[in-house]
């Protein structure tokens, strides 16, 4: 048992590092766009990768915080911000609205299945750990956009984000449902999440929007 608590508590922080490398680099794309300063751009990059994640463990109450019990997470995240900082250059930037959208689709994917994972494992019910993963994996891209003073994309681009979010989440429920390995539904949870979004940007899929005249 002890075992196999360990082995779910590295998946567990095994995923949330992915996800927190994806959003870093969707937080400095973002934040280098708007010609940003190296303090704007760490905290672009902070809020992207750990404020999804922030407000799961408010609402959860859940202590400590991610990035407070991995203080060495922190300190890489913040040392990452700046290498990509330096690394990055002009013709990168050219091409950031495609390269934003490929880092910010999987840390979508890991960061929903971690949510709805560690929800689920709290005893939380079912539509709420669904929408604790919604959470997480979408938050951590509207706090980075309205630093950066626009209209997060959540809201306004018409191409289906949450959805993506909400898809994975009720995917990993009814999963849950049968017997199989831990592992299968967070798997099948990130996978769909992150395909989904990638399907609907090849695709240019967008929800109607909603007429008022």
């Amino acid at each position: 048992m002890i075992a196999i608590d360990t082995l779910r508590q590295h998946t567990l922080v095994s995923l949330e590092l992915l996800g927190i490398a994806s959003f870093v680099v969707s937080g400095v794309l973002a934040a280098l766009r708007k010609k940003m300063d190296v303090v704007g751009i760490c905290v672009c990059g902070f809020l992207t990768a750990f404020g999804g994640g922030t407000l799961r463990d408010v609402l959860i109450d859940r202590r400590p915080f991610f990035w407070v019990e991995h203080q060495a997470v922190l300190i890489g995240a913040l040392a990452m911000c700046l290498a990509c900082a330096t690394l990055f250059k002009r013709r990168h930037l050219e091409r950031s609205e495609r390269w934003l959208q490929v880092p910010d689709a999987v840390g979508l994917g890991l960061f929903c299945a971690t949510g709805v994972q560690l929800s689920w494992q709290m005893g939380q019910p079912p539509v709420v750990a669904i929408m604790m993963g919604v959470i997480t994996g979408t938050f951590g891209g509207v706090l980075r956009d309205l630093v950066c003073n626009e209209i997060p994309s959540l809201f306004r681009d018409h191409r289906p984000y949450a959805l993506c979010a909400l898809a994975g989440g009720v995917g990993y429920a009814l999963l849950r449902q049968f017997d199989t390995a831990e592992w299968v539904p967070v798997a099948v949870c990130a996978v769909l999440s992150m395909g989904t979004r990638l399907l609907t940007l090849w695709t240019d899929f967008k929800l109607p929007s909603v007429d008022t005249r």
